[in-house]
């Protein structure tokens, strides 16, 4: 099936537009040079939330996170409680937002810090691991709600016309996101029996690459 693609170096991850699928058509198919990092997009998308796949060269640095849960910001909400695992500030002035998006917020925020203190930005990350628990008296864990938070700092850059696209939170009427990134990882997500910590409903894990030296 002929897919889009996009091809990135190591040094270039952000910024490139798309390219043709039929433009990678040489012998290696596929097989990425020492130095590149090469996304595949879905076809026709200019504002897709995940890649299909990426590839690494043996020469592109990476940097591997642990899986990163949401800090306990909200000192209102009783110890354990999801509620307490929150961070109002960023949610001030949103109506609807639920409970696993607004601990999404937090984590994708702890994730933006892990990352700079690495050396690496959320531009430069290539695959994401994310594990939802069911929310109190909920059926299922809260895809919508993650899937929000998660446009508020990946994928939120249309990569035809480059302009940021307005995101919403909760019930809220779309705005600019929280951080402006145009990033496409491979992305997993997945529901969990539990989580490490008593109250968390979000546990994310990124792979990132460094920029060539």
């Amino acid at each position: 099936m002929k897919r889009r693609t996009k091809i990135l170096t190591a040094t270039t991850l952000a910024g490139i537009l798309l390219t043709g699928g039929t433009a990678l058509a040489d012998a290696r198919g596929w097989w990425p040079g020492p130095k590149t990092v090469r996304v595949m997009l879905p076809e026709g998308q200019s504002n897709p939330a995940i890649a299909n796949g990426v590839a690494l060269g043996g020469e592109v640095a990476v940097y591997q996170s642990s899986g990163l849960g949401p800090s306990a910001l909200n000192p209102s909400a009783p110890d354990g409680t999801p509620e307490r695992y929150t961070d109002p500030s960023l949610t001030e002035g949103a109506e609807g937002v639920t409970i696993t998006e607004a601990q999404a917020l937090v984590v994708l925020r702890n994730i933006r810090t892990n990352l700079e203190a690495a050396g690496v930005k959320p531009a430069d990350v290539i695959t994401m691991k994310a594990y939802l628990a069911k929310p109190p008296g909920a059926e299922i864990a809260d895809y919508a709600g993650w899937n929000r938070a998660y446009r508020q700092f990946f994928a939120n850059v249309d990569l035809k016309s480059q302009q940021v696209v307005p995101v919403p939170m909760g019930t809220s009427a779309p705005k600019p996101p929280l951080l402006v990134n145009e990033a496409r990882p491979a992305r997993a997500t997945m529901e969990v029996a539990s989580l490490a910590v008593r109250g968390w409903l979000v546990e994310v894990e990124v792979t990132a690459t460094y920029k060539k030296r």
